[in-house]
């Protein structure tokens, strides 16, 4: 029975937790390194083209709003034409009636043939009906002109106002489309070093692992964990469950991977609330990223008040480290680089720091680290990404840890 209790407690800390994290030897770390590097690169340029891309669409956006603008300036200028065109048929029709008054007989009916027919002489009866002829021509071409002129206005301004239609439709496509690329440029991470700080990184690892011994086909994280867990000065104690970093908040944004969210966002109605540990561990670092102004978030909008404050936390849980990130602080709290830390250690203060849309705190999980001898470069670190929500329950809101 107790055999089958602890098979059980393995299955359920296998399934929040796999214990696989394919880590690689020196050597493997090495090459992984020359060809991250490269990838490294590639993602930049990436970037630069997607910020390419962005001031294109950019451009035609205000082009198509240019568009619009003097589309509708058109449509105002045809209503006015209109309007012109319908004064002057009112105009055109009273002088008609005036003309005609001026050689109506009285009883009035039949001006037109009262007045042809009340000549005195054959001359007189010609040019007469000569007379009334042209008068009703002239009449009926002048009404048929204007009545055609605002036809064609009428239907000028249908044409315009379809036009007008097409453009903002064109333009929603446009802004769907830069948003599109925005987000594309965003999943090149919230929190994403820079090319030249990941490849130093990785080599300080290689460094790293070479000094600390490890054997040259020895799991890396596995080969840390034995020595670090034998040095009692550096060894951690294990921790069993994790807490919420927060005494109380909401959820803002949620985990999407690799490829998508890195974590999850987390804010609160005190906008500088203070954050803890997930759980007991060692401070791993403390940094800040390389977002700053004019860098590629400021391309997508974000208001980049300096580079993002970051605490690491490194664990040990399930007899490997796991490592807890928390982003954008304020500031720090009373706390230095390898001190060991509990779940209530006061590590920072929410806040906006770096590429950021406001006050909220990001909080990233991963079985190993890019930064300071955490066992992986930063590709590596991407594939290690623990959902936050496999350690610790996250509702939309909480009032308690």
């Amino acid at each position: 029975m107790k055999s089958k209790k602890i098979l059980y407690i393995f299955i359920v800390i296998s399934v929040l937790l796999p214990l696989n994290i394919n880590a690689k030897t020196i050597a493997e770390f090495e090459a992984e390194v020359n060809k991250y590097t490269a990838e490294l690169k590639e993602k930049q340029n990436k970037i630069a083209k997607n910020d390419e891309e962005v001031a294109a669409v950019k451009k035609n956006i205000a082009n198509i709003e240019g568009q619009i603008k003097t589309a509708e300036e058109e449509v105002e200028k045809l209503q006015e034409e209109i309007e012109e065109s319908n004064r002057k048929i009112a105009e055109k029709s009273a002088e008609s009636k005036k003309v005609m008054q001026y050689y109506q007989i009285e009883n009035g009916d039949n001006a037109y043939l009262e007045y042809a027919f009340g000549a005195e002489t054959i001359t007189d009866m010609i040019y007469r009906m000569s007379v009334v002829e042209q008068l009703t021509e002239y009449n009926d071409r002048i009404m048929k002109e204007l009545q055609q002129l605002i036809e064609e206005n009428i239907k000028k301004k249908a044409a315009l106002k379809q036009k007008q239609e097409e453009l903002k439709t064109l333009k929603e496509k446009l802004e769907a489309e830069k948003v599109r690329i925005e987000a594309d440029t965003q999943t090149i991470r919230e929190s994403m070093p820079s090319v030249e700080t990941q490849i130093k990184e990785a080599q300080a690892n290689v460094n790293y692992f070479k000094k600390l011994g490890c054997g040259a086909t020895e799991d890396i994280l596995a080969c840390q964990y034995r020595i670090s867990q034998q040095n009692s000065n550096s060894s951690i104690p294990s921790v069993g469950a994790f807490s919420r970093p927060m005494e109380n908040g909401y959820l803002v944004r949620g985990f999407g991977g690799r490829y998508g969210h890195l974590g999850y966002d987390l804010s609160s109605s005190n906008k500088s609330i203070p954050i803890y540990p997930i759980a007991g561990g060692q401070v791993h670092a403390i940094y800040t990223d390389g977002c700053t102004s004019g860098s590629w978030c400021r391309s997508m909008g974000y208001s980049c008040n300096g580079n993002a404050k970051i605490v690491v936390i490194k664990h040990n849980y399930n007899g490997s480290y796991i490592y807890s990130s928390y982003v954008h602080l304020s500031g720090y709290g009373n706390i230095s680089q390898g001190m060991q830390v509990t779940k209530d250690t006061v590590i920072g203060y929410m806040g906006t720091s770096g590429c950021s849309t406001g006050p909220h705190l990001h909080v990233e999980i991963a079985r190993c680290h890019w930064k300071n001898n955490g066992g992986c470069t930063y590709n590596q670190y991407l594939d290690r990404l623990v959902n936050p929500s496999s350690l610790f329950n996250i509702p939309s809101r909480w009032t308690n840890r």
